[in-house]
């Protein structure tokens, strides 16, 4: 089971609250899930809590967003290099999908964060999914939870792998 954590303004256009106080029991745990626009495109950016991995998508049929949340998820994986089998892993444990307001400030942070420098990444009026692919993978090198230790700091293209193996692998 997943748990799909929206902003206040994602969660008006999803299916009811289902799950508040339970957490998922997938390798990459909750996702949050945010609206943003760029160049006055919509896009959702969705965060995974446990790595901060994040992808980036246009927002339509966002009613539908939790059926088609794994599918979403593992595409994402798959383009960072994980192995098949870890991807289907997660996807099977990620059904269902709850849908539940965000409870986590870090992982709020760490979208504002976020998406604050996706238009930075982006040619100005002049983007498409390719380039929306490559702000994924500068987001994924991004240091998160910068910590006086560097190894508790977490790079989410290093933590997302480590995760799935250690639950999955």
């Amino acid at each position: 089971m997943v748990v799909l954590r929206a902003t206040k303004k994602v969660l008006q256009r999803l299916p009811p609250i289902t799950a508040d106080d339970t957490s998922s029991d997938t390798a990459l745990g909750d996702w949050y899930v945010n609206r943003i626009v760029v160049d006055s495109q919509p896009l959702l950016l969705m965060v995974s809590s446990l790595s901060l991995l994040a992808i980036i998508t246009p927002a339509r049929d966002v009613k539908h967003l939790p059926d088609r949340l794994s599918t979403v998820v593992v595409d994402r994986l798959l383009r960072l290099g994980i192995a098949p089998n870890l991807c289907q892993a997660e996807a099977a444990a990620m059904n269902p999908v709850q849908v539940g307001p965000t409870r986590d400030r870090s992982v709020l942070g760490s979208m504002v964060d976020f998406a604050k420098t996706i238009p930075y990444h982006l040619p100005v009026d002049a983007w498409d999914e390719i380039n929306i692919r490559g702000v994924e993978r500068r987001l994924a090198e991004t240091p998160c939870r910068l910590a006086v230790n560097f190894e508790d700091t977490i790079f989410p293209e290093d933590m997302a792998p480590r995760l799935l193996k250690a639950k999955w692998g």
